[in-house]
């Protein structure tokens, strides 16, 4: 099992940034990919930013050139620095790390509310 816990959350206004952060504790042997995603009221969880073992990193059109993943494989933790950002990244955030090659099992954080005001 993986525990993963998120922090960094919070309310801000539009223009402004706000950093994410997710450690990783467990079984963390084996993780390949860890990211984060959002959700609001309604709609499907989307991706806003990836990256896979090594430095291979993945973002949502919606949010290139304003957020950028990072990971501290010494600390297992993965960040989420957002800038710039707008109303319509306001939703509830989550973490997610993906262990195994052939079975590939999937760990949620609990999420972590982002509300960013006009």
């Amino acid at each position: 099992q993986v525990q993963l816990v998120e922090s960094g959350g919070g309310l801000v206004q539009a223009g402004g940034s706000l950093r994410l952060s997710c450690a990783a504790s467990g079984s963390i042997f084996g993780i390949n990919a860890m990211g984060w995603y959002r959700q609001v009221p309604g709609k499907q969880r989307e991706l806003v930013a990836a990256i896979i073992s090594g430095a291979s990193t993945k973002y949502a059109d919606s949010v290139k050139g304003r957020f950028t993943i990072s990971r501290d494989n010494a600390k297992n933790t993965v960040a989420l620095q957002m800038s710039s950002l707008k109303p319509e990244d306001t939703a509830v955030y989550y973490c997610k790390v993906e262990k195994g090659r052939a079975v590939v099992v999937a760990y949620w954080g609990q999420g972590t509310q982002v509300t960013v005001s006009s």
